[in-house]
């Protein structure tokens, strides 16, 4: 580099510090803007800070500034002319190793920083580190960067840029070997494995995905998955074949957990829950647990099988769940079998389940129901984030029923169908747009368990109204309807990262004719945090219909 010439007069004022005193900057805007979050707010040495400030320019292109200062009464004023910006005139991108040409071509035509573009460091460096990010993701486990270098001509101001890599073999999954299994057998991460198949060329994110799989199971407290180098095979075409080693760690074999809460919804909760993830040593895992709510107490134990060949996941389950809510009593007994399969963005599920209800609505004659029911439901997701989405949707289209001749005292078929869409607003904010749709076609509400019917309001609802307090009344209780429609739609301003403001309004009824059909409004303010397990929402809703206020509570995640 050719260093400029300074004015004597500047050269002098740098020998000595200067007194203390605010410090004032004469600058282009995008330079005050970048030097601002460096610039002290009392002058100091001037040698120092313009040794400090050149080196910042210099990220940035410009290597021949100039800075001139003067004293006045409140400190020291520093005009700065950053001078013209240096370019990049030449890229030289070399890739050894056994690469295929139309990657290679790829890799240099992608290259981030070219020709004619302004040399800044932070480019600089990005361009460098995707051009190996690339290499590593497929085939080339690895590559690395043997040298680079940014050549900077400061008198004709050009930078001369040359980066060198070797992509060293061409990689391609071998078989999959275990570490660190006691209780289960080595199959066992093979049906979960979906990502890697022998023979497949490497892929970074295949590798991820199954640990992240495995990660997710409930048997391994812990799963890293790397490549066996030392065992690879290099064929004559400079292919190497690699095992893949899988080490985990077992989780305890029994787990047992307390926990307490509050729901606007139910009350306040207490529970406690025992795991195993090796029920009968066949690596079922068993979910079982006891919840006391103030307006629910369920009993339940679930078993999950390990996935099948066609990645679907079975389970069987028993509950007994008690509830008094809105003057409805109801003791319900029910098991049932499901499968849970993903089919590309779909997850489909599919159970049969029977249960015996016994409810007794305020004011009226004790009744019971029982009923065999198919159900099937379809989930189609495509969000940014699962947990807090800002842009995308889901839609959930369920059907099932019974009949009189397979265990149900009634005949009905079920339909039931949702959707949820979110649309970003300028930069950070949201629009949440809900809606709700259900028939259950049948000659009569009567002896039809109340899962297969509808009632709504509170949070998740329609809010402005309590818990299941929009329905059927019957006696002094609400009860379910065979109708249901709901829709509703929310604007989010966030304050920050973690803390936001909602405004929302909300419509909807449950009802058992068409004719009797009159939503119930409720709208509101809601504040709104950014929890680990997702955006956490407290409500403050009017509803229309009663003119009553409810605060609502609850976790805002997608269904």
């Amino acid at each position: 580099m050719i260093l400029r010439r300074l004015p004597l007069l500047v050269l002098l004022a740098l020998a000595t510090p200067l007194a203390a005193g605010e410090l004032s900057v004469q600058a282009p805007d995008d330079i005050s803007e970048l030097l601002a979050p460096w610039l002290p707010e009392e002058a100091g040495n001037p040698r120092r800070l313009q040794g400090q400030l050149s080196d910042i320019l210099a990220t940035e292109g410009y290597f021949s500034p100039e800075f001139q200062f003067a004293e006045n009464d409140d400190g020291l004023t520093l005009s700065i002319d950053p001078g013209p910006r240096t370019l990049v005139a030449s890229v030289d991108l070399t890739v050894d190793g056994k690469i295929e040409p139309k990657l290679k071509s790829a890799l240099i035509d992608g290259w981030g920083l070219k020709v004619g573009q302004p040399f800044r460091q932070e480019d600089w460096n990005e361009a460098k580190q995707a051009v190996l990010a690339e290499l590593l993701a497929v085939e080339h486990a690895d590559a690395r960067l043997l040298d680079s270098e940014a050549a900077i001509d400061t008198e004709t101001r050009r930078a001369d840029l040359r980066a060198h890599y070797d992509a060293g073999p061409r990689y391609r999954f071998g078989a999959i070997r275990v570490e660190g299994l006691e209780n289960y057998p080595p199959d066992l991460v093979e049906r979960y494995n979906r990502a890697i198949r022998p023979g497949q060329p490497y892929r970074e994110d295949s590798l991820g995905a199954l640990q992240g799989t495995l990660q997710s199971t409930p048997y391994f407290s812990s799963v890293q998955t790397t490549l066996d180098r030392e065992t690879a095979v290099l064929s004559d075409d400079g292919t190497a074949t690699v095992p893949v080693l899988v080490r985990v760690r077992e989780r305890s074999p029994h787990r047992v957990s307390f926990g307490g809460g509050a729901s606007s919804n139910t009350g306040a909760r207490v529970e406690a829950n025992y795991h195993t993830p090796n029920l009968l040593g066949q690596a079922w895992a068993l979910d079982s647990g006891l919840r006391l709510e103030q307006k629910r107490q369920t009993l339940y134990t679930d078993v999950f099988l390990p996935p099948d060949a066609r990645n679907r996941r079975h389970s069987l389950g028993v509950m007994a769940e008690a509830t008094d809510i809105q003057g409805l009593q109801t003791e319900r007994y029910a098991f049932g079998a499901q499968t849970v399969q993903q089919r590309g963005i779909v997850e489909q599920r599919l159970s049969l389940n029977w249960q015996e209800e016994k409810r007794e609505a305020s004011g009226t004659s004790p009744e019971t129901a029982r009923a065999l029911v198919p159900n099937g439901v379809w989930t189609w997701r495509r969000v940014d984030n699962l947990l807090d989405p800002r842009d995308g949707a889901v839609v959930q289209v369920q059907v099932g029923g019974g009949a009189k001749a397979a265990l149900s005292d009634q005949n009905f078929v079920r339909t039931h169908g949702r959707a949820q869409l979110w649309l970003p607003l300028g930069r950070v904010d949201t629009l949440t747009l809900r809606g709700e749709i259900g028939y259950t076609f049948a000659d009569s509400r009567r002896h039809i368990p109340q899962d297969y019917l509808f009632r709504t309001g509170g949070a998740g609802s329609v809010r402005g109204y309590a818990y299941q307090s929009l329905g059927i009344k019957e006696g002094r209780a609400t009860v379910g309807g065979r109708y249901l429609a709901i829709a509703s739609a929310e604007a989010t301003h966030w304050l920050d990262e973690d803390w936001g403001i909602a405004a929302f309004v909300d419509a909807g009824d449950a009802v058992d004719s068409l004719e009797d059909i009159r939503l119930a409004f409720g709208a509101g303010l809601g504040a709104r945090w950014r929890s680990p397990a997702g955006p956490i929402g407290v409500d403050l809703a009017w509803g229309e219909r009663n003119s009553q206020v409810h605060l609502h509570f609850s976790l805002a995640i997608p269904f």
